[in-house]
C-alpha cells in the first residue's frame, strides 16, 4: 500500500539544494554577522564616491597638504630629502627645512600607509578602505561587549554619521588611528575577558600591542586618550595569571613603539624629548602656561573649557546629524551598560580623549571635531545600545507598542533629516574648501601646457598658504617631475639662483589673477 502522508518522524526535503533548507538560508541571510560584512564591503565603494564628489581626491585642509607631502617622500623611498634651492619659495605648510634637510612634522605612521597606496596607484582608495575595515571592527566590539544586534545597528549608525564620512572621504590620519584603536580595544576585550578562561590563543595580545604601536606612530596624544581608559582593568588584570604575559606583551610593543618614536624625533629635531611640530610653531604642544598655545600666558583651563565646549557643541551635530541632540540616546546606553564592565574601557575611550585634548591650545570643527574621532565607536556604541535596550524593555503590547512606534518614529524622522539635508549639506562645505580644487590647476593638464614640461613655474599673486600649496600634488619633493612650481620671488637674486638651477627647464610664469595663461619666459635647451 502506498503512503499518501509523510510521517511526522520524517525530516522535511530541503526546498533549496542539498543541506541548505529556506529556513537556514534565511537566518544566515539575515544574521548580523552577514549584515556587518556588507556594510563593511558597501562602505569603501560610499567613502570613495564621497572622496571623489566632495573632496576631489585633493588635499583641503594644511594637514592634508603636509600628508601628502610625506606620502609622496615615503613613495620614493625618503622619510627626509635635502632642502630646495630656497626653500622659502616652495612653502608646503607643516613641512619644515632644518640644515639642509626637508621633513615634514608629523610622524611616518599615516604618510607611510597613504604612500602604499600611492605605490599601487590607489591612494585616494586607502582611506576608503580603512573605513570599511573600521565598520567591521565596530560591529565585533559591539558583538563582544554587547550583542551581535547591538553591533550591526552601530554598524550601521556609523553610515549615517556626517562626522564618519567626512574622515572617510578626506587625506587626513584619524582613520587609520580609529582602525588602530578599535583594533587595540577589541584585543584587549579578549585578553581581559576571554571567552574560555585559561591561556588563549596569542592573537589578542599581538592584535592589541600592534595596533597601540600603530596608533603612536600616527597620532600619539590620541594613543594617550585611547589606552587611557584600560589602565586600570590592565592593572587588576596583571594580578591573573592567564591575563598577564598578554598584558605584559601589549606593554612591551608598547614600549618599542615609544621608542621608536623617541628615536624618529631625535633624529630630527636633535632631542629625543622635541617633537617636530615645535620646529614649525615653538608653542604647538599640549600643556597650560606659557609656550603652549599662541597667547603670551599660553594655554589655561578656561581656554580650555570654552575650547572644549564649542569642539562638543559641534560633535552634538555632526556625531549623527540629529539637528544638536546626537547625544540623544546617550543616557538609554549608559543605562544600558552599567552592569557590563567589560564595556566600560571602550565606552570611555570617548570622553578620555575629551579630557586629554583639553590640554592642547586649539580646538577643531571644520572636518568636525576630528580630535575625538578616534572615539566615535564610544558615540556608536552607546547610542546603538541605548536604542536596542529601550526596545526591549518596552511591552510589546498596549501602551508599551504605542510607545515602541513613537520612538521608532522619532528615530526615523531624526536619521531622515540628517541624510535629507545635515549630511548633504555638510559633506556639501567641504567641496573646494580655501580654494583647494584641482579645478584650479587645470590649465597644467592641457596638451599646450604638458608639450613645455619639463619646466619650473614662477606663481605669481600668492597671498594666503593655498595659493601656493594647491600645486603641491603635482610634483614631488625631489622636484623630479614634469611641473615644479616656485613662488615668484621678483627681480632678485633668488631667481637668478632659480633660473641656474632649473636651466634645463622651460621657464613658466602663471599669475594667479589670470588663471588661463601660461607665459613662457624660456623654452628648455
Amino acid at each position: 500500500m502506498r503512503l499518501l502522508w509523510r510521517p511526522a518522524c520524517t525530516p522535511p526535503r530541503s526546498t533549496s539544494g542539498p543541506g541548505l533548507s529556506v529556513g537556514a538560508f534565511a537566518r544566515l541571510a539575515f544574521h548580523p554577522t552577514a549584515g556587518a560584512l556588507l556594510l563593511a564591503l558597501l562602505t569603501p565603494l560610499l567613502a570613495h564616491g564621497v572622496a571623489r564628489v566632495y573632496f576631489e581626491f585633493w588635499p583641503h585642509l594644511e594637514d592634508e597638504v603636509a600628508y601628502w607631502w610625506q606620502a609622496q617622500a615615503a613613495a620614493l623611498g625618503h622619510l627626509t630629502v635635502p632642502s630646495p634651492p630656497e626653500p622659502h619659495l616652495f612653502l608646503v605648510p607643516f613641512v619644515i627645512d632644518r640644515d639642509g634637510v626637508r621633513f615634514g612634522k608629523y610622524p611616518p605612521g599615516w604618510p607611510v600607509a597613504l604612500a602604499l597606496g600611492m605605490r599601487l596607484g590607489r591612494a585616494a582608495w586607502v582611506n576608503p578602505a580603512l573605513a570599511g575595515l573600521a565598520v567591521w571592527l565596530l560591529y565585533r566590539i559591539g558583538q563582544r561587549i554587547a550583542s551581535a544586534r547591538v553591533g550591526l545597528l552601530a554598524a550601521a549608525l556609523a553610515l549615517t554619521s556626517p562626522f564618519f564620512w567626512l574622515q572617510a572621504g578626506s587625506l587626513l590620519s584619524h582613520m587609520l588611528a580609529w582602525v588602530a584603536a578599535l583594533a587595540f580595544n577589541l584585543g584587549l576585550v579578549e585578553v581581559l575577558w576571554p571567552r574560555d578562561r585559561g591561556p588563549g590563543p596569542a592573537w589578542p595580545a599581538t592584535l592589541a600591542g600592534l595596533s597601540l604601536a600603530l596608533l603612536l606612530f600616527t597620532r600619539p596624544w590620541t594613543a594617550l586618550g585611547v589606552a587611557l581608559p584600560w589602565l586600570l582593568p590592565a592593572l587588576v588584570g596583571l594580578r591573573r595569571g592567564d591575563a598577564r604575559r598578554p598584558l605584559l606583551w601589549v606593554a612591551a610593543w608598547g614600549a618599542l613603539a615609544a621608542l621608536a618614536l623617541l628615536a624618529w624625533q631625535a633624529a630630527l629635531t636633535g632631542s629625543p624629548w622635541q617633537s617636530p611640530y615645535t620646529l614649525w610653531w615653538p608653542y604647538d604642544r599640549p600643556g597650560f602656561g606659557p609656550g603652549h598655545g599662541p597667547l603670551p600666558q599660553g594655554h589655561s583651563l578656561s581656554q580650555a573649557w570654552v575650547n572644549t565646549r564649542f569642539t562638543l557643541q559641534v560633535a552634538a551635530g555632526d556625531l549623527l546629524g540629529w539637528f544638536r541632540w546626537s547625544w540623544l540616546a546617550l543616557p538609554l546606553g549608559l543605562w544600558a551598560a552599567r552592569r557590563a564592565p567589560r564595556a566600560w574601557p571602550a565606552l570611555a575611550t570617548f570622553p578620555a580623549l575629551v579630557a586629554v585634548y583639553a590640554a592642547y591650545w586649539v580646538g577643531a570643527w571644520v572636518m568636525g571635531p576630528r580630535y575625538y574621532f578616534e572615539g566615535l565607536h564610544s558615540w556608536l556604541l552607546l547610542t546603538a545600545w541605548g536604542l536596542a535596550a529601550a526596545w526591549r524593555a518596552l511591552p510589546a503590547r498596549g501602551w508599551g507598542k504605542a510607545a515602541r512606534g513613537l520612538g521608532l518614529l522619532v528615530v526615523a524622522l531624526l536619521v531622515s533629516f540628517n541624510l535629507r539635508y545635515y549630511l548633504p549639506l555638510r559633506l556639501g562645505m567641504m567641496r573646494g574648501l580655501y580654494g583647494m580644487t584641482p579645478r584650479r590647476v587645470a590649465v597644467f593638464f592641457t596638451p599646450q601646457a604638458q608639450a613645455l614640461t619639463p619646466a619650473w613655474v614662477r606663481v605669481q599673486g600668492v597671498e594666503h598658504w593655498s595659493d601656493y600649496a594647491v600645486f603641491v600634488p603635482l610634483q614631488d619633493p625631489l622636484l623630479r617631475t614634469p611641473w615644479v612650481f616656485v613662488i615668484d620671488p621678483g627681480p632678485t637674486p633668488a631667481r637668478t639662483h632659480l633660473r641656474a638651477y632649473f636651466d634645463i627647464r622651460t621657464e613658466v610664469v602663471y599669475n594667479l589673477q589670470t588663471p588661463n595663461e601660461l607665459g613662457v619666459v624660456k623654452s628648455a635647451p
